[in-house]
């Protein structure tokens, strides 16, 4: 064995950052498709192999798998650690988890990419089970406990800061108008310079949540550390939560994407599985807060019921 692998082994049962618990067998698939692209080359054939065969590749020992796959050892311990597992015993074991997944009939299936000349009714159908899969990668990846934790951070929260840009913009306003409809301050920054003007005033008791696919977007991550410099809780919604963002983050909550292609780029299916993030969040607080949130909902409805009828002449 080589020293590399000898140096990561050493470091099993220390526990992931952040005190994260490794994945469940049923996120495996979801955790694989999501990390993937960012993985080097080596390591996407060790990603690909588990993901293809389960069952075969828990079989392996972890010298099978590197021949298999054509890497090293320490290739194959280390793509377990980046999907989430101590060591490769522990990868080992959610692969057999996984196989027996596979075969009880729940495996998912797998579409072609959108074709230039694909008819509009296949547009359609490859897109919801894209749609269909990254929201069932995002909620099988999604770690409950730091969710509770977020939520449990918002429904006391002073005030609730969201930073995004781009498509990860139209989700930070999503939220901020589901938190003022219940009563909450929240506001939602896309304007770099106005969030890091907005986050050095807050304090302990605030919240600030950045919302990043990547998870290394500069406009986002600078007022994140801003807020946790100042004493805020801290929250990211992030596709990648090993990225810069996850260092100035007390809770991290990951979502999933679907593939990439040139007629369907990241944007649009981090949205999606960003939504739904979103979207527990909301009810969590909601449900938290129940006496005071069901009549500031009421309340904003009938504000509103006016702009919603007929207009009479």
């Amino acid at each position: 064995m080589t020293n590399d692998v000898k140096e990561i082994f050493s470091n099993r049962g220390k526990g992931r950052p952040g005190g994260e618990a490794a994945p469940a067998p049923a996120a495996l698939a979801a955790k694989v498709r999501t990390l993937a692209p960012s993985m080097t080359r080596s390591m996407q054939r060790v990603a690909e192999a588990v993901a293809t065969d389960p069952a075969g590749c828990a079989a392996l020992t972890v010298t099978g798998l590197a021949e298999l796959t054509g890497t090293s050892e320490a290739t194959v311990v280390r793509t377990a650690r980046l999907l989430g597992y101590p060591g490769y015993r522990d990868l080992r074991l959610a692969l057999a988890g996984l196989a027996a997944h596979q075969q009880s009939g729940r495996a998912p299936s797998v579409t072609a990419d959108i074709a230039v000349d694909d008819p509009i009714a296949d547009v359609v159908a490859k897109l919801a089970h894209d749609e269909q899969q990254t929201l069932a990668d995002t909620a099988a990846g999604l770690d409950t406990v730091q969710l509770g934790a977020a939520v449990t951070a918002l429904a006391a929260a002073r005030r609730t800061d969201i930073y995004g840009v781009g498509a990860s913009g139209l989700v930070a306003q999503d939220l901020a108008q589901k938190l003022l409809r219940i009563g909450l301050v929240a506001h939602a920054h896309s304007d770099p310079h106005l969030a890091v003007t907005n986050a050095v005033q807050l304090r302990a008791g605030d919240v600030a949540i950045a919302i990043t696919h990547s998870g290394s977007t500069g406009d986002v991550i600078e007022p994140l550390r801003a807020a946790f410099d100042h004493g805020a809780t801290t929250v990211a919604i992030t596709g990648r939560p090993d990225g810069p963002v996850s260092q100035y983050a007390d809770h991290i909550l990951t979502t999933s994407t679907a593939r990439e292609s040139e007629l369907r780029p990241a944007a649009m299916s981090s949205r999606t599985s960003q939504l739904l993030v979103v979207d527990c969040l909301f009810t969590g607080v909601t449900q938290r807060t129940y006496e005071t949130a069901a009549p500031a909902l009421s309340a904003s409805y009938e504000a509103l019921a006016h702009r919603h009828s007929p207009r009479t002449r």
